[in-house]
């Protein structure tokens, strides 16, 4: 035993000493503007080797970690420890908390941040600031929540132009949420009888979150708690607080609205469907209506609390309801990336096209695929509302978060949270081996300055990566591979399974 807790403290040393080398040589691969901002320590020839060094040390550190059965508390303790370095460092991977500052100041400033992008404010002066966006979101108006806006202006207007200060004072706004991942996800794992420490290790301090949602300074990391929360105390059959924290996180980013209608649905249908052994005597006159009348009533309080949160949100940050536009949903597709499946089609598609002599848009065939893979997810969210139940929320979710992420406009790394949370809580994971391994590779796709590490022309090589993904996941889909898939066919109307009974 004093050699297994060694061992564990070892693996936390290493990862400390990971994450510590990608913060001291991570300003010097951020490049632009920004960079002045910050510390830097001018590392001689190798800091490049340095920071993937780092990143690989923290990876091999997560893996051992999880090699043996820990405590909860022993894992959060260690993911504390790995954050430190990562907390007090510029941000990494991607450039968005600036965007974030951006737009909290268009809002501190009495401006609409739905009808006004950060480049208004070179009339203002904040030319310092406006550098730090990324120029391809310096003239698009904000994708987020009146909440998370909210949240920004209020910090701007505590931290004034000092741009350190408001990056950890957002940082520690991300930081609420990863505790709230901590507070509930082991919660979530025993109540789906799943082991919580390994529920722990995959979504609460895995590379993927500490990297790209704490160093990167994403507002994923509060949407993802507050879901994860909300999700919980209605398996724990408080669904109205449940319906009202996943309503606060729709209010950050708009993805987290997909919990309340599977909470309100599994409300629902918990309140109609017959007990399961069959009664002694016939059942009373009427009870059908009386159950119908319950269920109808549980839809809706489900409605009112979520129109009240929204209502309460809107009118609170002086919005209204000026945040219900096209822009929130369109935003992420300005960007065309590579891991994107509909880009990734559209592109080799129309490069085949091109190599036979014909003429074809790669935007015009990724804006129809985007189309039927938007219907596909409609489909498939309708038909796991079907069959959900508080025993199967927590998995159905999470596949319909994670299929949305693949089938949407833009698939980026850190979006992945949004579904892995719940699924690492739920039993279908817990001998997954594949799922640490794409976690792991999955960080490696971004580059210190936010770059995406494959390029648009390597496209086709993604798309083939993909297909042979499909393959061998439909090849394996008898054996353990398949457990997922067998859960999800449950979902949508297959063989009942032993989660869906037993939530009844």
């Amino acid at each position: 035993m004093r050699s297994a807790r060694l061992t564990g403290w070892g693996w936390a040393g290493l990862g400390l000493a990971g994450s510590s080398a990608l913060t001291l040589a991570g300003p010097d691969l951020i490049g632009g503007k920004p960079i002045s901002w910050w510390f830097n320590l001018h590392l001689p020839a190798g800091r490049t080797a340095l920071f993937y060094a780092g990143m690989a040390a923290l990876c091999v550190a997560w893996l051992g970690v999880g090699r043996r059965r820990r405590k909860p508390s022993e894992l959060v303790l260690i993911g504390a420890i790995w954050c430190i370095p990562l907390l007090a460092g510029p941000p990494l991977f991607s450039h968005d908390v600036y965007s974030y500052l951006a737009q909290g100041e268009v809002l501190h400033l009495g401006l609409n941040p739905y009808h006004h992008g950060p480049e208004i404010l070179a009339r203002f002066g904040q030319n310092r600031l406006l550098a730090g966006v990324s120029p391809i979101w310096r003239t698009t108006t904000s994708p987020y929540g009146p909440l998370f806006l909210a949240l920004a202006s209020l910090t701007v207007g505590v931290v004034g132009s000092n741009l350190i200060a408001g990056v950890l004072v957002m940082r520690l706004i991300e930081l609420a949420g990863l505790v709230l991942l901590a507070v509930f996800t082991p919660r979530l794992a025993r109540s789906l009888g799943t082991d919580p420490g390994r529920a722990i290790w995959m979504a609460v301090i895995s590379p993927l979150v500490l990297l790209e949602l704490i160093a990167a300074g994403h507002n994923d990391a509060l949407m993802v708690g507050l879901l994860v929360a909300g999700v919980t105390l209605a398996i724990e059959r408080r669904p109205l607080l449940g319906i009202a924290l996943c309503s606060i996180a729709a209010m950050v980013k708009l993805p987290a609205f997909a919990a309340v209608v599977f909470i309100a649905v599994a409300w629902a249908r918990d309140e109609w469907a017959p007990p399961t052994r069959p009664p002694t005597r016939p059942p009373a006159r009427g009870a059908g209506q009386a159950r119908g009348g319950t269920a109808a009533r549980a839809l809706a309080l489900s409605v009112a609390v979520a129109v009240a949160v929204l209502a309460a949100v809107s009118v609170a940050t002086g919005l209204g309801l000026s945040w219900v536009s096209g822009g929130v949903l369109s935003t992420p597709g300005k960007v065309h990336l590579a891991i994107t499946p509909v880009t990734a089609a559209g592109w080799s598609l129309a490069s085949l096209l091109h190599d036979l002599g014909l003429s074809a848009s790669y935007r015009g065939i990724e804006s129809g695929l985007g189309a039927v893979t938007l219907g596909l997810t409609a489909v498939l969210a309708l038909a796991l509302l079907r069959q959900v139940r508080y025993g199967t929320m927590a998995l159905a979710l999470g596949v319909l978060l994670l299929v949305s992420v693949f089938a949407g406009p833009a698939t980026w790394p850190w979006y992945l949270t949004w579904g892995l949370a719940l699924v690492a809580c739920c039993p279908v994971t817990e001998r997954a081996r594949a799922v640490p391994v794409l976690l792991v590779l999955s960080v490696f796709l971004v580059k210190p300055n936010g770059i995406l590490a494959l390029p648009l022309q390597r496209a086709p090589f993604v798309l083939a990566a993909y297909l042979i993904a499909v393959a061998l996941i439909w090849r394996s889909r008898r054996g353990r591979g398949g457990a997922l898939l067998g859960r999800v066919r449950s979902l949508t109307g297959g063989e009942p399974t032993a989660l869906t009974n037993a939530s009844r």
